[in-house]
């Protein structure tokens, strides 16, 4: 159907008119994706939709929401009147994301597909496939904006503080950042809504996708024994008292409260859950306590071995700003310094709980993300390093 021209939102990522210029959307099948493609049709951008699929799993216990996302997509597109086109890119998924991904379980970390997603295929092979489809702009339904200032390309936070996504996107630099488009950065999660329900889009009341990229909501630790062997070893507190056994240490991570099977416990504080605090692959032990201010669970101190800017330079040292260690968590005030070689430390103004190696650090500024990089190890309270000396980390 043809989209209406009235009530045209702003796009946020570029000031730029887009008045016959081709763009490729990644259609993804969700609201988000969707209204980036409306907007970008009422500004006049000549678009077309690309659908990716990454992942396929012929398991019947956990069955691929791909076909699903795909039809979707394609209804989108057919009510927005686009072309829409499908690239498999699930072969170079399964090498560059979730290869990876196994490796670092196996290595006591914690892996962030969503990220290494981003880098790898949304605004790598995606960026690349889009480009040779003859598209001058790429857009996603990401929320977060894009600004040029001083000759540089910045990114900002999504205007929706609840939907703000620029922590997945710490990974952009100079290079992809002229070539893209966040037509929904600079609204929120019930706008966008509104526009869908306003044209009629099929998917506008499609729910959000949850959990992990390949997985979703379905069990982690199911999931991921059809993928790596897992050895189950000893539960014990940090004194040393086994208090069951563990599934295999890659179906844990640091902070987490559920699924361990320690209900009822002797000795153990009454109706108090347990939380993992530590991860010894060279024993493949899992310690727990149940304070979750016990020194094991607090940091103020962690360490980054390549850290990107998005600036494409590194910005003067030491450097006052704020850091998110987890998606949804408040930004919170941190000093970071250069120790050589591309690897920097963050030291925390107040003690942090469950800072889980492999997982992202992201650096901000007010509005501004500076960039961030997977973290390598994290020095708690208690004075130990996670991960401990045998993953490779000489302490």
């Amino acid at each position: 159907m043809p989209v209406p021209a009235a009530h045209a939102a702003p796009l946020g990522s570029s000031a730029e008119a887009l008045a016959g210029l081709p763009v490729v959307v990644g259609l993804s099948g969700g609201v988000d994706s969707a209204v980036s493609a409306l907007l970008l049709s009422r500004r006049g951008a000549r678009v077309r939709g690309l659908f990716m699929r990454n992942w396929v799993e012929e398991d019947p216990e956990f069955p691929c929401t791909a076909l699903e996302d795909a039809r979707s997509a394609a209804a989108a597109a057919e009510h927005l009147g686009l072309a829409l086109e499908t690239a498999d890119f699930s072969a170079a998924y399964r090498e560059r994301v979730f290869g990876p991904f196994l490796e670092g379980l196996r290595a006591g970390l914690t892996p962030n597909p969503d990220v290494l997603c981003n880098r790898e295929v949304k605004f790598r092979l995606f960026l690349e496939r889009a480009l040779a489809l003859g598209a001058e702009r790429v857009a996603t339904g990401h929320y977060a904006r894009i600004r040029r200032q001083g000759g540089r390309w910045r990114l900002l936070k999504g205007a929706d503080p609840a939907k703000d996504q620029s922590y997945f996107l710490y990974i952009l630099g100079q290079e992809q950042l002229p070539r893209l488009l966040f037509p929904v950065g600079e609204l929120t999660k019930r706008e966008v809504r509104r526009l869908a329900l306003e044209v009629g889009l099929p998917n506008a009341q499609r729910p959000d996708s949850t959990g992990i990229c390949f997985i979703g909501e379905r069990p982690f630790a199911r999931f991921i024994a059809r993928h790596l062997p897992l050895e189950p070893g000893e539960i014990r507190t940090p004194e040393g008292r086994v208090l069951g056994r563990h599934r295999g240490l890659a179906c844990y991570t640091l902070g987490q409260r559920r699924g361990l099977g320690l209900g009822g416990v002797p000795g153990a504080s009454p109706g108090g859950p347990w939380y993992v605090a530590a991860k010894l692959p060279e024993e493949n032990a899992l310690v727990v306590v149940q304070d979750p201010d016990h020194p094991l669970m607090l940091s103020r101190e962690l360490e980054v071995d390549a850290m990107h800017w998005i600036r494409g330079v590194a910005p003067a040292a030491p450097l006052s700003c704020a850091a998110k260690v987890r998606y949804r968590q408040p930004e919170q005030p941190c000093l970071a310094e250069p120790l050589g070689g591309g690897r920097w430390r963050v030291r925390f103004r107040e003690p942090q709980r469950a800072v889980t190696p492999g997982q992202a650090v992201v650096l901000y500024q007010g509005e501004e993300c500076l960039g961030g990089g997977p973290i390598a190890r994290v020095r708690t309270l208690a004075g130990s390093w996670q991960p401990c000396p045998e993953t490779g980390v000489e302490r």
